[in-house]
């Protein structure tokens, strides 16, 4: 009650700024934004050089990583806003769920911790949910609009979601083995493709990038679950692996054979999101829902051929549609992300006990329910 008082004396045209801790994964992330809307700070501190040796995140260390990194990364946060967190931060929040228990643990801890000491209301939150607002907040002056499309694609999830509001969504394919962005560092290791500050799918994408069409010609990748609202990746790693696997390993190929390896499977993996937007704009025609927008966002939107093959596909949609990305440091996990998606709660007064539970798995049809 004394931080709803507290907030209460505040001037009327004073906007609502939260702090934002983000740690569901291996990036530790800090941010500050107002509800103006104005971003004040970002900040990510990446681990990528732990992970490498281990070709994915390794849970432990990515663990001990966030209690190095993320006290620093909330202070630069702060730092880089220009605020003091006991004068001019109005609420806190934090990924609740989904990720990885142990990490989300970390901000989760120091998020209930900070609103507990400061008597601030506290806001978890669901990470793809998101995902799914980020646009709403870069997309300005013209954000998308209710209902639409959200194409939810990283390293852990691979969603097509109907959003109607911001805590209503509707899951209309997802992937039945692994994600795109597991699959893309599958084949990024497969290949000895180096990591890249970004990580091993990034490095994938710039290592297609390289110029060069003298290449060989492959048996064409699987196309699964062709004409269904549901995704697959696995067949996509494991035709590089068994191709490998022919020729006796990786020492046995050649650049241009890696090369198209590469392409192959990134036209293959990319294909279906393309197929699937489609078949959900079909869905959503019978259904008499009218969308006039999609938003991809996760890990692999910041893809550039994803981005490019996106943009020619919803050219074929009979009505109009406007396609939003964020910008592509926003793309990848953040806290800005986490504090937009909780500053529609904190306005209308609602929110979490400092008791409240993180939720490694939490289905975003159940926003609200939990």
């Amino acid at each position: 009650m004394l931080a709803l008082r507290r907030l209460a004396r505040r001037p009327g045209t004073r906007a609502f700024t939260v702090l934002a801790l983000e740690s569901s994964a291996d990036d530790s992330c800090a941010a500050v934004v107002s509800s103006a809307p104005r971003i004040l700070s970002n900040v990510v501190l990446k681990q990528h050089s732990i992970h490498e040796v281990y070709g994915g995140i390794y849970p432990k260390y990515a663990i001990l990583g966030h209690q190095h990194n993320l006290p620093l990364a909330v202070r630069r946060a702060l730092d880089e806003a220009g605020l003091d967190v006991r004068n001019d931060i109005d609420g806190i929040a934090f990924t609740r769920g989904p990720g990885m228990g142990g990490c989300l643990s970390v901000a989760a801890n120091a998020a209930k911790s900070l609103a507990a000491a400061l008597n601030l209301p506290l806001v978890g939150v669901h990470h793809m949910q998101a995902h799914a607002l980020t646009p709403l907040l870069t997309s300005r002056p013209n954000p998308p609009k209710f209902p639409f499309l959200s194409l939810l694609v990283s390293g852990g999830h691979t969603l097509l979601l109907l959003a109607s509001s911001p805590s209503s969504f509707c899951t209309l394919a997802t992937t039945l083995d692994e994600s795109i962005g597991r699959s893309y560092d599958k084949v990024s290791r497969h290949l000895g493709i180096p990591w890249t500050e970004f990580g091993p799918g990034a490095a994938l994408e710039q290592f297609c990038a390289q110029p060069n069409d003298d290449l060989p010609d492959l048996p064409p990748y699987p196309h699964p679950l062709k004409g269904q609202l549901a995704l697959s990746y696995s067949s996509l790693h494991a035709y590089v692996e068994r191709y490998l696997d022919a020729k006796g390993g990786l020492d046995n190929i050649d650049l241009p054979t890696r090369l198209a390896l590469a392409r192959g499977f990134q036209t293959a993996a990319v294909a279906q999101l393309e197929e699937k937007l489609l078949l959900a704009f079909a869905w959503c025609q019978r259904k008499d829902i009218h969308v006039h927008d999609v938003v991809v966002s996760g890990g692999v939107a910041s893809n550039t051929f994803l981005r490019q093959r996106l943009a020619a596909c919803i050219a074929k949609v009979d009505s109009p549609v406007t396609l939003s990305f964020p910008p592509p440091a926003l793309c990848t996990d953040n806290a800005v992300m986490i504090a937009w998606a909780s500053m529609h709660r904190f306005l209308a007064g609602d929110y979490d006990p400092y008791t409240i539970e993180i939720l490694s798995k939490w289905d975003i049809e159940t926003l609200g329910a939990i």
